[in-house]
């Protein structure tokens, strides 16, 4: 089952995904709304949507390729604060990130290089028995909820950043219920957009370079089970020709951590189970353009297509034309 979250002007609201229609849940205006109500009501969200879907359709090709009033939102956001939000990540997770990150990061005097020792880790000790806790991964910070874009919409290279580049990836959709636990509500395709090139000066500079927007959708994948292996597409267009393409591959059978030994090393933190909350996880990418010597240009259309998740995420990069400024602290004194 997969689902949609539209808005029209100030409204919003939910849709179950039927091949190419619409089909609207009126009583819902976003998954995160619909999520808690499973939870209170002990029930699955299959169930509900079952329910409360109308007979009435919307044209899926006219809402995702921006002819119809109604747009997409990205597939999940916090409806009421986006500083209630977080939106994470773990790298690494696939082999062929971890050579570019690796070949980003070499030099003549290392052997193995921090990013092949952390996937290594990964593969000796990512996959824990059932209920057992396995080696710790990589985490990273991207935002709150203000960075999230849909499908379509822009994604901005900032005036103090070196590059932009698109990271495709699977993302964990998560909810914390009012008694501090974790509830997986779903997953989704994300571009987990960031700053290669600063990375690469050094590999210390990988917390700023993830402190960048990005995008998922269009679709969420209430019901992914088992997610073992999934392929997809990456490409990247330049004035409607295609300049880059690659197959990419995730899924647990593909990843050196399972999903719930990532679940747990994120949800182990107390003030990440706040009640109320909700969570956005990247489990990492397994190519990149970047990793070929591609440099993206303003304007390039980065298209992301897991067809098992349903339709391409697809976003156009900008590069901000502005000039970084200096900014003042003030003092209280």
């Amino acid at each position: 089952m997969r689902l949609v979250q539209l808005t029209h002007h100030k409204e919003r609201l939910v849709a179950l995904v039927d091949g190419e229609a619409l089909h609207p849940l009126p009583e819902y205006h976003s998954i995160y709304q619909l999520a808690f109500t499973a939870i209170r009501g002990e029930r699955t969200i299959p169930d509900i949507v079952h329910d409360a879907k109308a007979n009435s359709a919307l044209s899926y090709d006219a809402v995702y390729e921006g002819s119809s009033p109604w747009r997409l939102l990205p597939s999940f956001d916090h409806p009421e604060d986006s500083a209630h939000l977080t939106v994470s990540g773990t790298g690494l997770t696939h082999k062929a990130s971890a050579e570019n990150r690796a070949a980003m990061h070499k030099n003549e005097t290392a052997v193995v290089t921090d990013s092949m020792r952390m996937y290594q880790l990964g593969m000796e000790g990512g996959h824990p028995a059932q209920g057992k806790i396995g080696v710790r991964p990589e985490w990273f910070y991207k935002g709150d909820g203000s960075v999230l874009r849909a499908h379509g919409e822009e994604l901005v290279a900032p005036p103090y950043g070196d590059d932009g580049g698109e990271e495709p990836e699977i993302a964990g959709i998560y909810v914390i219920d009012l008694d501090g636990q974790p509830f997986r509500v779903g997953l989704t395709v994300g571009n987990e957009f960031a700053d290669h090139v600063m990375e690469r000066k050094n590999y210390l500079y990988l917390a700023p370079s993830k402190l960048r927007e990005c995008s998922i959708g269009p679709e969420l994948w209430v019901d992914c089970e088992p997610f073992s292996d999934i392929d997809g597409t990456v490409t990247i267009e330049r004035q409607k020709e295609t300049v880059w393409k690659a197959k990419i591959y995730s899924g647990e059978n593909n990843m050196c951590h399972s999903v719930a030994n990532l679940e747990h090393h994120h949800f182990k933190y107390a003030l990440h189970r706040r009640p109320g909350d909700a969570h956005i996880h990247f489990f990492g990418a397994d190519a990149f353009s970047f990793g070929d010597n591609v440099r993206l240009q303003d304007g390039d259309v980065m298209e992301i297509s897991f067809p098992a998740f349903g339709r391409p995420l697809r976003n156009t990069l900008r590069i901000s034309g502005d000039q970084d400024q200096f900014v003042r602290v003030k003092r209280l004194d």
